[in-house]
Parts: C-alpha cells; sequence; structure tokens
C-alpha cells in the first residue's frame, strides 16, 4: 500500500501501525498452534490454551503484536488508537490470564515451544513494559518475562550449534532481542550468558558468502549475525569483526545481500515472508551503519541499502492477511533502528 511510504516513524504512520495491530491480536481465526498433544483432553481452541495470546494468526505473533501497540503507545501516548491500547492491555494482562500462559509452559509438551523466536519476543515486549510507568503491566507480566529468560538460561549452555536459517529458528536473532531485556531488567546473568554464546558461535566467522535468500526468509542470516554482534560487542571490537565478516561491503558484495527481495506472491505466508526479509535487511542495515564511522565506506553504502529495502517492504505492510498480522512490527524496527530506546 502506498499509504505505508514514510522513511521516518511519524506519528500517523504510528497510528496506522496501531490500527492494524488492534485489528488482528484479538482475532482468534484462521490461527496456527505450535501445540504438542498428550491426548484428546489437549484437542482446545487457541484462545483456551493461551488465554492472552491467541490472535495475530500465531503466538509469536500476537507477542509482538502486543509489543508493537505498547511501544507505540509509550512513544505517541496522544495518538487517537492509544485509549483502546490501554484499554485492551488492562483486559487482557491479568494475573489469571498470565497464570494461564503458564501453565501452558508448564505442560512436559511445552519445553521447546516457541524456541527461541516466541521467546526472545515474550521477553521483547516485557522488556518494553518495563519501560511503562503509571500502570500494572509490567509487574503482572513479569513473570512469564522471567519464566522465558529462565528458558534461555536453561537452554543456550547446552546449545552446541547456532542456527543460521533466516526464519524462527535463527539464533542470532533471539540473542539480540534477547540481549535487550537483559539490559532493561539488569539480569546480569543472561547478559553474560548471552555474549559468551555469541562469542563461542560467531567470532570467528569470516568473508561471509551470503547464500540468501531462501524461499521463506524473513531474516537475513547474514545481517542478522552482525547486528547481533554489533549489540554484544563494544564498538572497537565490533568494527574490525565486521569488516572481516563482510570484506566487500562497502562494494555492495556480496550482490545477492544488496538487492531486495522479490515477492511473487504475498497470499502465500511463506512467499509473504520475503516482505519481512526487506523490512529485517533494512532494519539491520540502519543499525550496523550508525554504529560505523563517519569515514568508513560502508557506512553511506548500508544506509543506502536500508532505504532501498525498507521502501519495497513498507509498500506491503497492509492488504493480505499472511502479511499484514505481523509485517508492522518489523517494519518498526527498520524505522526506529538507531534511535533512542
Amino acid at each position: 500500500m502506498s499509504s505505508f511510504s514514510d522513511s521516518e516513524l511519524t506519528p500517523e504512520l504510528a497510528t496506522k501501525f496501531a490500527r492494524l495491530a488492534l485489528g488482528h491480536v484479538t482475532r482468534p481465526y484462521p490461527y496456527k498452534l505450535d501445540h504438542v498433544m498428550a491426548g484428546d483432553e489437549d484437542v482446545l481452541p487457541p484462545r483456551v490454551l493461551h488465554p492472552i495470546f491467541h490472535g495475530s494468526f500465531d503466538w509469536h505473533s500476537c507477542v509482538h503484536g502486543y509489543w508493537l501497540l505498547a511501544r507505540l503507545s509509550r512513544r505517541f501516548p496522544d495518538m487517537a488508537p492509544a485509549v483502546e491500547i490501554r484499554a485492551l492491555f488492562d483486559r487482557m494482562l491479568t494475573p489469571d490470564n498470565v497464570a494461564g500462559e503458564l501453565a501452558y509452559l508448564a505442560r512436559p509438551e511445552s519445553k521447546g515451544f516457541e524456541r527461541p523466536y516466541g521467546w526472545a519476543w515474550l521477553l521483547m515486549l516485557g522488556a518494553e513494559l518495563e519501560r511503562h510507568e503509571g500502570t500494572s503491566h509490567r509487574e503482572v507480566l513479569r513473570p512469564l518475562a522471567c519464566a522465558f529468560a529462565q528458558r534461555f538460561k536453561v537452554f543456550l549452555p547446552k546449545a552446541t550449534y547456532p542456527i543460521r536459517t533466516g526464519t524462527h529458528f535463527n539464533t542470532a536473532f533471539a540473542l539480540a532481542l534477547a540481549s535487550e531485556y537483559a539490559e532493561v531488567v539488569n539480569d546480569h546473568e543472561l547478559a553474560r550468558l548471552i555474549e559468551a554464546t555469541a562469542r563461542g558461535w560467531y567470532s570467528a566467522d569470516a568473508d561471509a558468502p551470503a547464500w540468501e535468500p531462501s524461499g521463506d526468509d524473513f531474516l537475513s542470516p547474514t545481517l542478522v549475525e552482525a547486528e547481533c554482534m554489533r549489540r554484544l560487542l563494544p564498538a572497537d571490537e565490533f568494527r574490525p569483526w565486521f569488516a572481516r565478516f563482510l570484506p566487500r561491503a562497502a562494494a555492495r558484495m556480496p550482490e545477492c545481500l544488496f538487492e531486495p527481495a522479490i515477492v511473487s506472491d504475498r497470499s502465500d505466508g511463506k512467499i509473504a515472508h520475503l516482505d519481512g526479509l526487506n523490512l529485517s535487511r533494512a532494519w539491520c542495515f540502519r543499525s550496523i551503519a550508525g554504529s560505523l564511522p563517519a569515514d568508513d565506506p560502508v557506512r553511506a553504502v548500508a544506509f543506502s541499502a536500508a532505504d532501498e529495502h525498507l521502501a519495497a517492504g513498507l509498500a506491503h505492510v497492509a492488504g493480505d492477511y499472511m502479511g499484514e498480522h505481523w509485517l508492522a512490527t518489523f517494519a518498526l524496527l527498520a524505522l526506529e533502528a538507531g534511535k533512542a530506546s
């Protein structure tokens, strides 16, 4: 849609994004469950299994739909949808509903539920609500955020290898998001574990071949790894690491990394992922470019590539529900990249 064309987050664009999310975070169907059943008694509708996050087509998209609403209502408290957002949060973020989400996690069959993408987004929601003052929402959600933080603490020490796919299983993306939560809530144990894990997985990587995109990527395995390391390494370590990792970036190489993805069918949920790839690349390119010195030739190239990808992705944030239930989140990440939290 051409109406989503701003290159900066304005109150008008924030309002449009909020309206989109309000239209789907409580929409019950269609819905895709990540659900392991132990018996007939587990054949239940999403609203029973997940008292809060039963909209937006799937659990993780619902979680980051709430994150988007929380983020926008804090940044633009006077926008028209802010009243609706507060009412929604008052209605949905209750101790009983959080207890229901925790009960689902406690099932033995839920051990791998939404690992690691949904875990990371729940922590991002928790981190965002911690920034909100004058509401009870952060205290109410806190037990659920702590439960997912604990899952990271148990899982990461036994995760021998990273997962480098461009979809939900990507570990660099999860570490990047979880690190924000650890910083906001001063969870030093989690922060140390995330940094040590990222160093162990990615420090030796060099001359990345960037064999992408794959047919249903919404993350760039290459760029999201770089964004993860940008967040976790001191600047004087990240810059030489990045120069080794993408040594030909100033020449826009590997070429496939700098060309926006083509989306052939936006009614196909997997192919529609590629609109998200364009937006997530814009997010990574902007973030990385902003961390480079003014005289680094990669800086201008990365900002230019970010603009190209952002334009390609923003044009399709709305239109078909296969993208509409989640793309605004990645548009927001790109539009806020490099800005103060």
